[in-house]
């Protein structure tokens, strides 16, 4: 999965088409110092620099010999990212080259745009390319570029992979070539051996399945701070015994989509050799239903000692969470993160293109707003509210795996997950959907990353780097 040898840019001394990217504004300006050859044939094809729109303009031999790009109108380009990516997928097989003048920031996002419409889900069947590559602008980091576009091209196919093809073992798989790749270390708690180990929830909820639970413990890097991923690895949620209606069963292949992002996010890290000591943490279970599958009523020990009343088994991914953030926070990183596709109120509080994340620590969520939007990858931070702390105590036990009521539950998850982090104030749980229910620029229908190119972009910020 790590082989996505399309989303690369252009040999630089290849010859190469010039591209002109203008939004609706600068299409007279830019037209005004062209032949009237040009103006006419621009004129001629209707071109009006919509947003994704392509003009290509002939040569004397019938070549194309110069290309237009629209990035639609000012109100278009506010809330629309990656219209470069569209652009790239109607242009004729060739090397292009962006011409117009743009800042650095513009210039990323227009190149990373192109490297990710190169991408295609191909594991069950092939998908013809898209034959247009682009040169990599001038003062943009290439490398990096290419190495993010990989990271969420893993991303992207793990969550596409059908639980059958992308149990917890398969799941391991990944880990360990991830790791291979980098020449970062991984250790895997399997089975019973949870047990014998005190990671007493990952082994409960996913001892139903016939593939047994583990804890991925993968590690990269020997000087810089310390960094710990913490990523949701829930292969199939059944629901267990709370079992889902069809309707809602029918995505949870993509409810390992927290670990999904961790690992693209790592390699994103690995690649770039961010100076930093990771540590990747992920819990991999399904949760799923024979005779020893956890029940509701059930109270549950963790980790770290907290008891757990158990009032759905459909909130389980909080359960493998926490057994995992508890060994995360016996040796507490410089800086932990958690990824989840947790809950359906996110969604429904910010929809399905946006990351919430939750901290306790103003800087760190200054970096995170500031990283997503020079990544134009949008977050939004809801909060740790106190006064709800209540609502996740049922009064038999230290904590409620799913209050009563339906209210703030997103809130209440995040609030679940921070009672097994010691010294909060450098945490942070995103709350990610990891799904593109239709298809946009740069992001076909199906699985992907979220919240993990702001990260990146935070991190310099975040560990002094």
């Amino acid at each position: 999965m790590l082989n996505h040898t399309r989303l690369k840019f252009a040999d630089p001394k290849a010859d190469a088409v010039e591209l002109f990217a203008l939004s609706a504004d600068q299409l007279d300006a830019w037209s005004k110092d062209q032949p009237q050859t040009v103006r006419t044939w621009v004129d001629r094809h209707g071109f009006k620099a919509a947003s994704g729109a392509v003009c290509t303009i002939p040569g004397e031999g019938g070549e194309v010999a110069m290309a237009l790009a629209g990035l639609g109108d000012n109100k278009t380009r506010a809330r629309e990212r990656f219209v470069m990516a569209t652009v790239a997928s109607k242009l004729p097989k060739g090397n292009y080259k962006l011409a117009s003048s743009h800042d650095i920031e513009d210039a990323e996002e227009h190149a990373l745009a192109w490297l990710l419409s190169q991408y295609a889900f191909e594991i069950y069947r092939a998908q013809p390319p898209h034959e247009a590559r682009l040169v990599c602008p001038e003062g943009v980091d290439k490398d990096k570029l290419e190495a993010i576009a990989a990271g969420e091209a893993l991303t992207r196919d793990l969550i596409n992979t059908p639980a059958s093809d992308m149990g917890p073992d398969k799941l391991e798989d990944a880990a360990t070539e991830l790791a291979k790749a980098h020449g970062a270390q991984v250790k895997m708690i399997t089975g019973d051996a949870l047990l014998d180990q005190n990671f007493p929830m990952i082994h409960t909820v996913g001892r139903a399945s016939a593939t047994p639970p583990r804890l991925i413990d993968m590690t990269w890097g020997s000087e810089g701070p310390t960094l710990t991923l913490v990523g949701k690895g829930v292969c199939f949620d059944t629901g267990g015994l709370n079992i889902k209606p069809a309707g809602s069963m029918g995505l949870m292949k993509k409810d390992m989509g927290g670990a999904a992002t961790v690992l693209g996010l790592a390699h994103m890290i690995m690649a770039t050799g961010l100076k930093l000591r990771l540590r990747v943490l992920i819990p991999a279970v399904e949760n799923s239903i024979d005779g020893s599958a956890y029940r509701p009523q059930d109270i549950l020990t963790s980790r770290k000692g907290l008891t757990v009343e158990i009032n759905n088994t459909d909130a389980e991914g909080r359960l493998v969470l926490a057994d995992a953030l508890a060994l995360a926070d016996e040796t507490p990183p410089d800086l932990m993160i958690c990824m989840a596709t947790l809950t359906g109120a996110a969604r429904v509080a910010v929809g399905p293109d946006i990351a919430p994340f939750f901290t306790d620590d103003t800087p760190l969520a200054d970096a995170l707003r500031n990283g997503a939007r020079q990544a134009r990858d949008p977050v939004w931070e809801l909060p740790f509210h106190d006064p709800y702390e209540t609502m996740i105590e049922p009064g038999i036990a230290d904590l409620d795996n799913a209050p009563k009521g339906g209210f703030a539950g997103t809130i209440t998850a995040a609030l679940f997950l921070r009672r097994f982090v010691t010294d909060t104030s450098r945490f942070a749980h995103f709350d990610i959907y990891g799904w593109q229910p239709s298809p946009a620029h740069a992001r076909p229908k199906g699985g992907v990353g979220m919240g993990a190119r702001a990260i990146l972009a935070a991190l310099p910020k975040v560990l002094d780097l």
